[in-house]
């Protein structure tokens, strides 16, 4: 059993994972990347972000954690945001789950970061359970809102930036 940085080779075993995630979330509709963003975004020149799997030792993926870097401007701070992190049914209850998460964790303690911070389904019982086990807190003040579709193509035809100031 391994945690590990994910190589290409695993991006066909991350795609099957995250519409498996979709599934659980209750909204199989919302897994719409195509293969080739998804590996420009985990594996290319200029990667939005970064995915862990956790490998079977007879080489099977049984999870999958993808994160990238967050800043805080009043902690002048960076932390790590963890978009996802999953675990096939059929691997739960073996520490899958908490291996990722810990090697995230490691991951940010490493690069200077100070915190973890995720998002969670309010009806995922099983994982606010695991996440609260783990000492993690609800930030139950905020309210994640969130821009697409045709309001965000609406706002970003609004007005166009200049150019930078010369000098």
């Amino acid at each position: 059993m391994t945690v590990r940085p994910a190589r290409e080779s695993d991006l066909d075993a991350i795609a099957e994972l995250i519409r498996a995630l979709a599934e659980y979330e209750r909204m199989p509709e919302a897994a719409t990347f195509d293969r080739e963003s998804l590996r420009r975004h985990l594996f290319g020149p200029e990667r939005a972000a970064e995915a862990l799997v956790a490998e079977e030792a007879d080489g099977t993926v049984a999870g999958y954690a993808v994160f990238f870097p967050v800043f805080s401007t009043f902690r002048g701070s960076v932390g790590l945001h963890v978009e996802d992190i999953f675990v096939r049914e059929e691997f739960r209850g073996r520490g899958w789950g908490r291996r990722l998460l810990a090697a995230v964790a490691r991951i940010a303690r490493e690069r200077g970061c100070d915190r973890l911070q995720w998002d969670v389904l309010d009806w995922n019982e099983p994982a606010i359970r695991f996440y609260r086990n783990l000492g993690a807190r609800p930030l139950d003040e905020w309210t994640i809102y969130r821009l697409d579709g045709a309001a965000f193509e609406a706002l970003a035809a609004v007005g166009e930036l200049g150019p930078p100031p010369a000098g």
